[in-house]
């Protein structure tokens, strides 16, 4: 799994490390990333326990992009933000997510903590770009059938982060918008030559967490879950598959599966 969200995604992500980690062990899974929402304050944890248990560890982040620069702040970049998984390659990947991320809570930070394309662009070297959720930017433009501008976007990512380090997710989260935006990136991966990779976006280790998750959810946003109006998520699939599950849902995507072995050999940044 390459784009996970753990306990460190305050009131967002429910899965805990010890858990996770004997999820691997159960499924035979010899490596997983940490994805947290803005933030990398559970790589160290993480990355020890990672090495503990012999699996290999992925550090990364999903970052909030700015849809301008990081010094427009209307409620027109706010609502405009999109998300962007980047996972470290390498110690130079490593040392520029933390620039990223540490630049994104000190100088962007408008509701969420920023990065804006000058600065991806500053700072892209040793890293590798997942298209994310359906708030990521080329999913929203897929979405409202901007399919030139979502050309235009994966072209910047290209680019930006070298064309062999961007890829396109397809997710399974029994959503039907996103089977619209699995078609989309189906075709751009056609046209463009772009490769795509299988992930879950997942928030929560196990079928059934769905409901714990939406209590979270509620003590993030102030709200009861009651309030049938409350923010939530239009899913109940965003847990920690196993590989047949994930095989049987996306194997049909060309290389989605095997992309994600290509990706987890690609990262492999190792503290001393």
């Amino acid at each position: 799994h390459l784009h996970l969200h753990t306990e460190y995604s305050l009131l967002d992500g429910a899965i805990r490390l010890d858990s996770l980690f004997a999820k691997c062990r159960e499924y035979g899974m010899d490596s997983v990333a940490i994805t947290d929402h803005g933030t990398m304050f559970g790589v160290a944890q993480f990355y020890e326990m990672a090495n503990k248990e012999s699996v290999k560890p992925i550090i990364g982040c999903e970052v909030y992009l700015a849809p301008r620069t990081l010094n427009d702040r209307t409620q027109m970049d706010h609502k405009g933000l999109s998300h962007l998984v980047l996972l470290a390659k390498n110690r130079e990947g490593y040392a520029n997510l933390c620039k990223l991320v540490s630049i994104a809570q000190l100088k962007g930070f408008y509701y969420k903590p920023r990065i804006d394309r000058e600065l991806l662009t500053r700072f892209s070297k040793g890293l590798i770009g997942l298209s994310a959720c359906l708030k990521g930017e080329i999913p929203k433009n897929i979405i409202q059938n901007r399919m030139d501008a979502a050309d235009e976007a994966v072209r910047f990512y290209q680019k930006t982060l070298g064309e062999d380090n961007f890829f396109l997710e397809v997710q399974e989260n029994g959503m039907q918008i996103q089977h619209k935006v699995n078609q989309g990136i189906l075709d751009i991966s056609t046209r463009l030559g772009v490769p795509i990779v299988a992930t879950n976006d997942c928030h929560y280790l196990s079928k059934g967490d769905d409901r714990a998750h939406e209590v979270l959810l509620c003590i993030q946003t102030g709200d009861t879950v009651n309030n049938k109006n409350r923010f939530k998520f239009d899913s109940d699939q965003l847990y920690f598959k196993s590989p047949e599950e994930m095989a049987a849902t996306l194997g049909d995507y060309p290389g989605a599966i095997e992309n994600t072995c290509k990706i987890m050999e690609m990262c492999n940044v190792v503290f001393d």
